[in-house]
């Protein structure tokens, strides 16, 4: 692609998420990395040096040469940079959660929305080879159990587990369940930092669905894992593995039952069902890119993002609601 018509994309901030970032962004056709940012600026000259890329003192110096921006500080200067680079007409990319406060991501969101600019939220399990495998699957979930734990890293302190680890899963069941939360219930404890370390959240929907989440970041071994149950339908996908089985029932002459693994029969009603294994295939695919290569695409061409301002400002508010939860419960010394 000629270099004019690639979208010049900058990088703020170089931890981990945004280093990983910035070398994807420098791999990918359609972008031109035009540099980075980093308050550290040893850290991040080292990584602009490592990708032959420049780095840019100051965050307005970044956004006069870029067109659009990766946001990948600490949570609690995201609305500041976010806000900093929609002011200046840039488009946004920015990790989850969307900001520290709902009232940080209503303002982004109006702002964007006044502006014809896009933001994309960096929900990446909506990228995980796993949940790509099931988009030809029909998802009605009536109950939902997701557990996501995760071994302590000091990294992700700076927010309780709901906003670090929970917010993941919170983000994919509204994608998949897309009804209004009625209700919530939550327990958590802050057990080695200052928030929350280990919660747990019942959602309940108006159409009826239940969702059971777990998030731990101080367990001894990895999990990432949900399992949906619907009408005639159960489905289990690893995160981690990339992995997704789903145990169906079908009619007994549904060609399915002849190319899937067959487990059983139910002769009870009026028609025989067979009891069906399958597990759909996965692609080999990089999440971070699908998601990044998704973000300047709808930059591009003027097209929604897939996982959009609104969606991270919706994810947010429910994970606020069930910080407030959790809050009102705990035992004050």
């Amino acid at each position: 692609m000629n270099d004019s018509k690639k979208l010049k994309v900058g990088v703020v901030g170089t931890g981990h998420l945004g280093s990983l970032h910035a070398k994807m962004f420098s791999t990918l056709a359609s972008v031109r990395l035009v540099g980075i940012h980093d308050a550290d600026r040893a850290k991040g000259a080292k990584v602009a040096s490592e990708l032959g890329t420049r780095h840019y003192e100051t965050v307005d110096q970044l956004l006069e040469d870029a067109e659009a921006v990766s946001v990948a500080t600490t949570t609690k200067t995201h609305y500041n940079v976010a806000s900093k680079a929609l002011e200046a007409k840039r488009h946004v990319f920015i990790e989850k959660p969307i900001t520290a406060t709902i009232a940080e991501a209503q303002d982004l969101v109006k702002t964007a929305e006044a502006g014809k600019l896009t933001i994309q939220v960096g929900h990446i399990e909506r990228f995980n080879p796993a949940i790509l495998a099931l988009e030809d699957y029909h998802l009605q979930p009536l109950f939902i159990e997701s557990h996501r734990l995760a071994q302590f890293n000091p990294r992700g302190t700076d927010v309780a587990v709901v906003l670090d680890l929970m917010i993941h899963d919170i983000d994919l069941i509204l994608s998949l369940v897309k009804s209004e939360v009625t209700r919530i219930d939550a327990n958590g404890i802050a057990v080695v930092s200052e928030s929350a370390d280990i919660a747990n959240a019942r959602l309940q929907f108006e159409n009826g669905c239940v969702a059971n989440v777990t998030a731990s970041r101080i367990s001894q071994n990895k999990m990432r894992k949900m399992r949906l149950f619907q009408r005639n339908a159960y489905i289990s996908i690893d995160f981690a593995q990339g992995l997704a089985e789903v145990f169906r029932l079908v009619d007994e002459n549904d060609p399915h039952v002849k190319s899937t693994m067959l487990l059983g029969e139910i002769d009870q009603g009026t028609r025989k069902r067979a009891i069906v294994y399958e597990q759909p295939e996965v692609k080999d695919v990089n999440a971070m890119q699908v998601e990044l290569d998704l973000f300047v695409a709808s930059v591009l061409n003027g097209t929604e993002p897939v996982v959009s301002g609104r969606d991270g400002l919706q994810a947010l508010e429910v994970a606020q609601k069930i910080l407030q939860t959790i809050d009102a419960k705990t035992v004050r010394a």
